[in-house]
């Protein structure tokens, strides 16, 4: 991995841009700013959109990398250029607020002349030495990871065999093809490669919280949107999809609040697993008969980056609509080469049109050519 520029010894100036959720901070911050986050072991995505907002450095209370699992996101950053105070401590959230200016030099972070925090600043290199020393740590939280998961599928293994109670949606899928939308890795080359599967099959377009904004920013529309809503834009949620609020099993559902606010109506399903797992369980249940995922998170590493402490749900629900669920690498690659119809007949139209016009026109020719000759003779 490459980065940019060596960043490790500059003096770094920027108002601050304070949030606690690295996702709910990045819409907010501006090219300059200067990112304060809380975010230990810091994933691919949350590091993606950080890098997408050009922040002037990064300051992060907690460790980037804490060493028990790889994860690939501070070296994203550090090979941008930007550059990272990691573990600085939690008393940084508090003691900086939104606009401050803030200085950073070297590990040091100072508000005007006062030292508020100190941590590591850090290089690609350091990164790339904890990013390898935790491959070789990962064992320990897999093991933890694998029990877990198994202790879910205790519980929860009624997944496989009961039908659950799901709301009217309003749309109808049966016998459709349906494209759930997660705003995971790669979800934006997904999205480009599928322009050709959207526009000739139609499928009903189920997203998951932010994926509706990653919908709209590549002119599709949603007929669904699932999540708790807490990384979705008030305009994705007002855009006429039916949406439905992933609750707990208990009944709590936070993202109804903010949709009673907004005067918006929805669905509520509770369920002891992901949003992303409501959407493929409801797009099966509903009747449609192929599932085509977009930045869905399937290995150990992605529910690790998403502070998940098993997959249990996900597993047994991707073995109930494993028949019928496909990647969207796979249907892109069958459709980057695929001749539609109704282009193979718009071609062989232009074809014949063509030969009438120079038919046409040779003729034409003949005709004045042999006047010419006959007009000579006479």
């Amino acid at each position: 991995m490459k980065a940019r520029t060596p960043t490790s010894d500059a003096v770094v100036l920027g108002a601050a841009r304070v949030g606690t959720r690295t996702k709910a901070l990045t819409p907010q911050l501006h090219h300059g700013e200067i990112a304060v986050i809380n975010h230990e072991d810091l994933d691919r995505v949350a590091a993606e959109r950080l890098v997408e907002a050009k922040p002037a450095a990064v300051i992060n209370a907690a460790r980037s990398i804490s060493g028990k699992y790889p994860n690939v996101g501070p070296l994203l950053v550090a090979a941008a250029g930007i550059p990272l105070v990691d573990g600085v401590g939690e008393e940084v959230m508090s003691r900086i607020h939104n606009g401050v200016a803030v200085r950073v030099e070297k590990g040091e972070v100072y508000v005007g002349t006062e030292l508020i925090a100190t941590g590591t600043r850090q290089t690609l290199q350091t990164l790339e030495a904890e990013y390898e020393a935790a491959k070789v740590t990962v064992g320990e939280e897999l093991e933890r990871f694998a029990e877990n998961t198994i202790e879910f599928m205790r519980r929860e293994r009624h997944l496989l065999f009961d039908a659950p109670t799901l709301p009217d949606v309003g749309v109808d899928l049966r016998g459709r093809q349906a494209i759930v939308v997660v705003r995971g890795a790669d979800y934006r080359s997904d999205l480009s490669a599928l322009g050709p599967y959207v526009r000739e099959m139609r499928p009903v377009v189920i997203a998951v919280d932010g994926g509706a904004d990653a919908l709209r920013e590549r002119g599709h529309r949603c007929d669904l949107i699932v999540g708790d809503f807490d990384s979705v834009s008030d305009e994705a949620l007002r855009s006429g999809a039916h949406l439905v609020v992933h609750a707990y099993p208990d009944g709590r559902a936070p993202g109804a609040e903010r949709l009673e606010r907004l005067g918006l109506p929805y669905s509520t399903i509770a369920f002891a697993g992901t949003s992303e797992d409501i959407a493929l369980l409801l797009a099966y249940e509903k009747g449609a008969e192929l599932i085509v995922a977009v930045g869905a998170h399937a290995s150990m590493v992605d529910f690790l980056d998403k502070g998940r402490p098993g997959m249990a749900s996900t597993f047994l629900v991707r073995l109930k609509v494993g028949p019928i669920l496909v990647d969207a690498k796979g249907v892109s690659r069958l459709y980057e080469r695929r001749i539609r119809k109704r282009d193979l007949a718009l071609l062989l139209g232009a074809v014949i049109i063509a030969f009438l016009v120079a038919g046409f026109t040779v003729r034409d020719f003949f005709v004045q050519a042999f006047g010419i000759l006959w007009d000579s003779i006479r």
